[in-house]
């Protein structure tokens, strides 16, 4: 009778033992352990990151680390580390937080625009996925590469169509390169390829006058007169004369790409460079800049008019008057000096 109640009562307390430890397994597994205000928390994880860097950075957003390396050992996600951008939600407990670490590895928009050279392409989609901006320079500006997909170093930027895109953010600098790739020769349907046909020019080229156009105008429904004022000087052998490839080229001699210039003098006309429309005939030998998908559909689709000439419209800010003959283009220059000078622009 004595042993039976021993008996017993080793039972009850394996039965409470158990129940505790019931307990604190759940908990472990199912009870909330996230440590943020906000709804979500994005976590990154490197590639080739080891499991002790993921519980780092974990550690800012936990409120139990420690459970969380329990059941971590359990799932054995500490051998099974994948990288990438996963969202935890709040009120995540230990067993959701895991498997949202194991599969559900988040695509981002990846958006860039307007950049001037591939550096600062680089440096804007570096902010956007892991790759750093070095890695990505590197493989887009390799020449076996360029050579292989007929770019030359001064046309790279054109392969680059600006627009948004989805990218995993573990995304390496020859993924980006080899997805944008595959982006241009998309953007470069038979329709377009068609109207680049008809109006003479190849892709890049049209890419590079684009990139001019939009330089000349923010304004997208000007686009298309300002892109046949171009065409127009272009196809009767005219040097184009525009000002924003003087300003690209002052830039680049003097690798100051930061820097702002809102006036173009005289003597910035006479500087030596392919880039120089005003001292070479042609288009400059690539993009000055990243145009918009709209400069380029401008470009193609260019309106069909008889002027030659342009200059800033004091009167319509952004917009500009137009000109078929020298004698109004002047006339409509001294007007823009004299409100230029006016307002004290020098530079």
């Amino acid at each position: 009778m004595y042993i039976k109640r021993i008996l017993v009562a080793i039972a009850l307390l394996g039965l409470v033992a158990m129940g505790i430890f019931s307990y604190f397994v759940y908990q472990a597994l199912f009870a909330p352990n996230t440590d943020f205000e906000s709804s979500t928390k994005a976590v990154y994880v490197k590639t080739d990151a080891s499991y002790e860097e993921v519980l780092e950075e974990l550690k800012l957003i936990l409120k139990d680390v420690e459970s969380f390396h329990q059941i971590a050992l359990r799932k054995d996600y500490v051998s099974y580390i994948k990288p990438g951008k996963y969202v935890l939600k709040k009120g995540m407990n230990n067993n959701e937080i895991i498997n949202t670490l194991r599969s559900k590895n988040q695509p981002i928009k990846l958006i860039f625009n307007n950049q001037e050279r591939i550096e600062n392409l680089a440096g804007r989609v570096a902010t956007q996925i892991e790759a750093d901006s070095s890695s990505l320079v590197q493989v887009m500006k390799d020449s076996v590469f360029l050579k292989e997909n007929n770019f030359s170093p001064t046309t790279a930027l054109a392969m680059y169509i600006p627009n948004q895109y989805e990218f995993y953010w573990n995304t390496s600098a020859k993924e980006f390169r080899k997805r944008m790739l595959e982006e241009y020769h998309r953007f470069w349907t038979k329709k377009r390829l068609a109207q680049a046909k008809k109006i003479n020019l190849e892709p890049k080229e049209v890419i590079t006058l684009a990139a001019i156009v939009q330089k000349e105008t923010a304004r997208v429904d000007e686009r298309k007169r300002v892109a046949g004022v171009y065409m127009n000087r272009y196809k009767r052998g005219i040097k184009l004369d525009a000002d924003p490839t003087v300003i690209y080229a002052l830039k680049k001699q003097e690798n100051k790409f930061d820097t702002i210039i809102k006036r173009v003098l005289y003597k910035d006309l006479t500087i030596d460079s392919p880039y120089n429309t005003y001292k070479y005939a042609g288009l400059p030998p690539g993009p000055i800049s990243m145009p918009d998908i709209s400069s380029i559909e401008a470009v193609l689709d260019y309106e069909d008019h008889d002027y030659f000439y342009f200059v800033a419209n004091p009167e319509n800010p952004g917009y500009h008057r137009f000109a078929k003959t020298l004698r109004q283009h002047n006339n409509n220059s001294r007007a823009y000096k004299r409100w230029i000078n006016k307002m004290g622009i020098n530079r």
